[in-house]
């Protein structure tokens, strides 16, 4: 059995290290172990995160009546959408535990809770076969899912930020922004190879399962390798910390709760509807060709990938803050391109989905170390996961559908605009926050 119990052997926490140029480099290996097993744990959440949202318009008729196709995958992405809705949830429950019993033991049980629900999701039989409980088992999967992505993808990144020297922030945002990338890139891959192979209507019919499946197996290889991830919270913190001082500390830090609700979600909304909702368009509203559409995102994947590399490289050493600053801003105008796809056409969808992608990865490789400087150590689980889940739920699980929906109604133009807005709101309350409550990691 893996063991979950709490570890004796807290790493001492290396902040205090200094940044210049010669200690750049000096990571230990038990850092460079923890930041893998991390790392994969972010790739295995946008994953299997993302395999259900580009696969929507296949899950969509398997799990609900198949009365009319766009209607199957509508409710198909409400479904993705009831998975946000619990991460707060997630949030508020596991982030208590990470900042009262450590932060391994957490992790473990992140990965436990999406490698299981991913496989249930795979061998699930169709609406044909059990009628409405394969809709019901999919909801409650999808909740657990959420549960467990409340935490994973905030603690992780708080995570390794108290495992890296100080300094480190840059790299450590380059480096998880790569996890999370390469997780969004194997999920378009794999559902293009499936596509490829098989076909569009054999995916339809089972093909579908195939992703969900490799997807399972990755997650119980992931939880393999964090058994021996290090714990950043010494045994005397833990022995401090109850839940009424954590929910204190996180009450007194409001403003900064609310900063990373805005932070988290215009990039969320952003990645969302870029990485989900344009292609759910295409394939469903614009009747684009599957195959041309996964090859396109897979090749947005690949752009990503890179992007958060060369941007936590370059990134390493400088000030977050304002790197953040000038990548939100930046944000505001790029969204306005996917005005350009209003008509069928895998041109004019390839030039609005990589045209986008520069911006977006420059706000996906920062926002999540940027949340994290926002909250104190002992309060950073669970102030950072509250404020991530609310963001996610409100703004990134809605994008979706919200995008494909006003599509339909002829009011694509509203979706930019929303966007624009968040990404206002996101440096307002930042600059509040920072103000007001100051930064804890990095400057």
């Amino acid at each position: 059995m893996l063991d979950i119990q709490a570890t004796d052997n807290a790493v001492p926490s290396p902040r205090s290290t200094t940044s210049s140029p010669r200690n750049r480099e000096k990571f230990t290996p038990e850092v460079r172990k923890g930041l893998l097993g991390l790392g994969l744990g972010n790739a295995l959440e946008w994953y299997d995160w993302m395999v259900f949202g580009l696969l929507s318009a296949f899950i969509g008729p398997n799990f609900f009546p198949n009365d009319e196709p766009l209607s199957a995958t509508l409710n198909a992405l409400a479904v993705f959408a009831v998975g946000f809705a619990f991460r707060p949830l997630g949030g508020i429950l596991l982030g208590t535990l990470a900042d009262r019993i450590g932060r391994r033991r957490v992790m473990l049980l992140s990965i436990m809770l999406m490698a299981g629900t991913t496989l249930v999701i795979a061998i699930t039989p169709s609406y044909a076969t059990i009628g409405a409980w394969s809709g019901i088992i999919l909801v409650a999967c999808r909740v657990l899912q959420g549960i467990s992505t409340g935490i994973e993808a905030p603690l992780s990144t708080s995570h390794a930020v108290e495992l890296a020297p100080e300094g480190r922030e840059g790299y450590v945002a380059g480096i998880m922004s790569f996890y999370v990338n390469i997780g969004i890139l194997l999920a378009s891959l794999v559902s293009f190879v499936c596509s490829l192979l098989i076909g569009g209507a054999a995916m339809g019919e089972w093909g579908w399962r195939v992703p969900f499946i490799i997807g399972a197996v990755f997650g119980f290889v992931v939880l393999y390798l964090r058994r021996s991830l290090p714990e950043t919270l010494k045994a005397e913190e833990m022995a401090s910390t109850t839940a009424k001082s954590v929910w204190s500390g996180v009450g007194k830090h409001w403003l900064s709760v609310l900063a990373i609700v805005f932070v988290v979600g215009a990039a969320q909304a952003y990645n969302y509807a870029w990485n989900v909702g344009l292609p759910s368009a295409a394939r469903s509203g614009f009747k684009e060709d599957p195959t041309a559409v996964f090859a396109l995102t897979t090749a947005l994947g690949a752009i990503l990938v890179l992007g958060s590399w060369l941007i936590g490289k370059f990134a390493d050493g400088k000030s977050m803050s304002r790197w953040f600053l000038v990548t939100r801003v930046l944000a505001i105008p790029s969204v306005f391109l996917m005005l350009l796809y209003v008509q069928p056409g895998i041109g004019g969808f390839a030039a609005v989905l990589l045209g986008g992608s520069i911006v977006l990865v420059l706000n996906m490789t920062l926002y999540n170390v940027v949340s994290s400087s926002l909250m104190p150590k002992n309060i950073r689980g669970t102030g950072v996961a509250l404020g991530y889940g609310i963001g996610v739920a409100i703004f990134g699980g809605t994008a979706s559908y919200l995008l494909v929906w006003l599509q339909s109604v002829n009011l694509t133009w509203v979706f930019p605009v929303y966007v624009a807005v968040l990404s206002i709101l996101s440096i307002v309350f930042y600059l509040a926050a920072r103000r007001s409550n100051g930064i804890f990691v990095g400057k």
